[in-house]
């Protein structure tokens, strides 16, 4: 490690602390109006009859609120043809505890994934979580909401640009336009949905650093002098970047790791 802050006594380290506070504060007040504008969002009606295999057996979305008008869901990276889940999902999800303090305030949270029920009940007892899962295999949903692109079931939209936006920017793992061989392609995402009656409205979605607050427990790390310890960060030089990004070359399943 170098780079270290300096060391100081407590009055100067107390000034500093003040200074930085009126900073974060701004971006508390920043995120609280940010909020609000996603809260003002329009919503838009869920029409087709999806289809999930769950531990109860074949259900519909409205049935995944488990009873409570608000649900948030994890598009997890899981295709039917893989041996395993995807290592940066996975490290999210390892996040996930108890989900009470969501149903007190009337929400569900679950998981949803393409690969075969069988799959995910297998992994997730392998991983010890608890977290509801479900499979939404052999139908569009994936598609329909982003979270598996392929332009010969659906439109692609990746990070809300369209196939032809992304020819002028690129995809963030190639700067390079769509190509066929990336069909299949998916994606992490977040949404939240809200049901009154027997209606579901879909309320929002998110991708991309959108999520990245639930990975590798980062809202911890961003409090330490160490950080994230990735190479993008400053101050420069710092901790030696470790590879467990997402994405990254030490990325592991959770049970990989030996620790």
């Amino acid at each position: 490690m170098g780079n270290l802050p300096p060391v100081v006594g407590q009055d100067e380290w107390f000034a500093a602390r003040r200074a930085l506070l009126e900073k974060e504060k701004a971006v508390t007040r920043a995120r609280d109006e940010v909020n609000a504008e996603r809260r003002r969002l329009p919503m838009v009606r869920v029409e087709k009859d999806y289809r999930f295999q769950g531990a109860e057996g074949e259900v519909g979305l409205a049935d995944l609120f488990d009873g409570r008008p608000q649900l948030v869901m994890h598009h997890f990276m899981y295709a039917p043809d893989w041996e395993d889940a995807c290592p940066s999902c996975s490290s999210a999800a390892d996040g996930i505890g108890r989900l009470r303090q969501l149903y007190v305030r009337s929400t569900s949270l679950v998981a949803v994934s393409r690969a075969p029920y069988e799959k995910l009940a297998a992994f997730r007892e392998r991983m010890g979580w608890t977290f509801p899962w479900y499979s939404s295999y052999g139908s569009d949903f994936n598609y329909d909401f982003h979270a598996t692109l392929d332009d010969r079931v659906a439109p692609v939209v990746l990070h809300y640009r369209t196939q032809d936006e992304v020819a002028d920017v690129g995809t963030p793992w190639t700067n390079g336009p769509w190509t066929t061989d990336m069909n299949g392609e998916e994606m992490p995402g977040i949404s939240a949905f809200l049901r009154v009656g027997d209606e579901v409205f879909h309320t929002y979605s998110t991708f991309g650093r959108g999520i990245e607050e639930f990975h590798n427990m980062y809202r911890y790390l961003d409090l330490t002098v160490l950080g994230r310890q990735e190479e993008w960060e400053e101050p420069k030089g710092r901790a030696t970047p470790l590879g467990l990004q997402v994405g990254g070359p030490n990325l592991r399943l959770p049970d990989q790791y030996d620790v």
